[in-house]
C-alpha cells in the first residue's frame, strides 16, 4: 500500500517542492499550510508520516509534536521536523519530544526523501509487534509508548523509550554507542557517543528491578537480554 505523507509548512513553495519529490518517489502527499488544518484532517486522512515545520502561523511545531506523541490515536505516526531552526538546543528538544528525525533548512530534497524512506523502514521493522514482554517483568507497548515493570508504569523520556525499544526489538544483539546513535538520529547526530551512557544509566535507574536486562558489554556497547 502506498504510504501517505502529510507536509506541514507555511511556505507554499517548500510544500510544493517536497510534495513533488515525494510523489516521484512513489508516496501520496497531503499538504497543509498551518497546524490547525493538519489536526482537523487527522481523523479523515491519517498519514503514515508527518513532515513538520516548527514555525507555523497558528501553532508551535514543538507543541504539535508533543500533542501527537501524547495522543494514543496518533502517537505511533513518525515525525520528521523540517525547519530553519538550526541551533543544537532546538534539535535536541525536537528529538527529545519524540521526533524521529530533524532536518534543517536549506536542505537537499533528495536527502529528505532518503530520510523519509529510512524512518519508514525503521517503523515497518517493528510494525507487526505492538507489545513486547521480556522476562515476565518488563512490558513495552509500542503503540501507547508505555513501559511497565512488574505491572507498574515507568515514565521515560522519548530518547530513553527509543533506546529501550531498539534494544528490545533486537534482543540479544550487541550494539555500539555509535550504532545506537545512528538508529536514533541518523546523520543528524547532535550528541557525542558517551551521551548514550547517560541515557542508559537513567534508563536503568527507572527500570529498577528490570535494570539487569540491559547489559553493558565492556569495550563494545549494550544489549538487552533475558
Amino acid at each position: 500500500m502506498t504510504k501517505r505523507i502529510a507536509i506541514v509548512d507555511d511556505e507554499p513553495d517548500i510544500v510544493e517542492l517536497v510534495s513533488l519529490h515525494l510523489k516521484k518517489a512513489g508516496f501520496q502527499t497531503d499538504s497543509y499550510l498551518d497546524g490547525r488544518s493538519l489536526l482537523k484532517s487527522l481523523d479523515r486522512h491519517r498519514p503514515d508520516m508527518v513532515v513538520l515545520d516548527l514555525m507555523l502561523p497558528d501553532a508551535d511545531g514543538f507543541e504539535l509534536c508533543k500533542y501527537l506523541r501524547s495522543n494514543k490515536a496518533f502517537s505511533s505516526i513518525p515525525i520528521i521536523m523540517l525547519t530553519a531552526k538550526s541551533d543544537e538546543i532546538d534539535r535536541v528538544l525536537g528529538l527529545e519530544l519524540g521526533a524521529d528525525d530533524y532536518i534543517t533548512k536549506p536542505f537537499s530534497v533528495n536527502e529528505l526523501v532518503a530520510r523519509v524512506k529510512a524512518v519508514l523502514r525503521r517503523k515497518d521493522h517493528g510494525e507487526d509487534v505492538q507489545r513486547l514482554e521480556i522476562a515476565g517483568r518488563l512490558a513495552i507497548d509500542l503503540e501507547k509508548y508505555e513501559v511497565r515493570v512488574e505491572g507498574r508504569i515507568i515514565e521515560l523520556t522519548s530518547t530513553e523509550f527509543k533506546i529501550l525499544k531498539f534494544l528490545a526489538l533486537n534482543k540479544g544483539r550487541v550494539f555500539t554507542r555509535d550504532q545506537i546513535l545512528d538508529h536514533l538520529w541518523g546523520n543528524e547526530k547532535v550528541v557525542v557517543d558517551r551521551t548514550i551512557d547517560v541515557h542508559i544509566r537513567n534508563l536503568r535507574e527507572k527500570l529498577a528491578e528490570a535494570a539487569m536486562l540491559i547489559k553493558n558489554i565492556r569495550g563494545v556497547g549494550y544489549k538487552l537480554e533475558e
